[in-house]
């Protein structure tokens, strides 16, 4: 796997509120949060663009509201901002895909001349995929690491149930099977960057 020299790597959502686990369930890919750490530092150490995504819930329950300690980035996040030598942007939103942000992030991307993202975060089969599956609308070519995302539990319609486990791996064959993303593990991406 061969990474860009200025490839992007957007991280989405990695806020306090998704810890709340009375809220959202049961999650998968436990190790997520170290994987995310890692991506960071290596982009900062190599001088990559970094993107940081923030939602800001509109639903007035929801853990992720703007003025609730959950809107804020994890700690991990938090301390890693501003800290490399490459882009940082940071981004805000009300919907799925960071694509639908403040500010643009596909008028920054072009502008620095990224044609390659790597896709970082929480929750893998909702802003994580969205934020894929545009980045690969938008003719980028986007690299999703999976484990350095995860999900929770899900009930769909007819009263289907997945757990976190089967929803980030049908998210993952979506991605991949449809050709929206190149899905890989953490581990890949850091033996790419070079």
């Amino acid at each position: 796997m061969n990474i860009a020299e200025n490839a992007a790597l957007v991280v989405v959502d990695v806020q306090k509120g998704f810890e709340e686990e009375g809220y959202w369930g049961a999650r998968n890919n436990p190790e997520a949060d170290d994987n995310i750490a890692s991506l960071i530092d290596a982009w900062q150490a190599t001088g990559r663009p970094v993107v940081f995504v923030r939602h800001d819930s509109p639903k007035p329950e929801s853990p992720l509201r703007p003025g609730y300690v959950g809107n804020e980035f994890k700690e991990y996040v938090e301390q890693r901002r501003g800290k490399g030598d490459g882009g940082e942007l940071f981004v805000t939103k009300s919907v799925n895909s960071a694509f639908y942000g403040t500010p643009d992030l596909d008028a920054w991307l072009r502008e620095a001349g990224v044609s390659q993202i790597v896709v970082a975060g929480i929750q893998t089969n909702m802003c994580a995929e969205t934020t894929a599956r545009m980045g690969g609308n938008l003719g980028y070519e986007v690299v999703f690491a999976y484990d350095a995302t995860y999900t929770f539990d899900l009930v769909g319609p007819f009263g289907w149930r997945r757990t976190a486990a089967e929803v980030g791996e049908a998210s993952a064959v979506s991605l991949h099977g449809g050709g929206f993303a190149r899905v890989v593990w953490t581990g890949e991406v850091l033996g790419g960057l070079g």
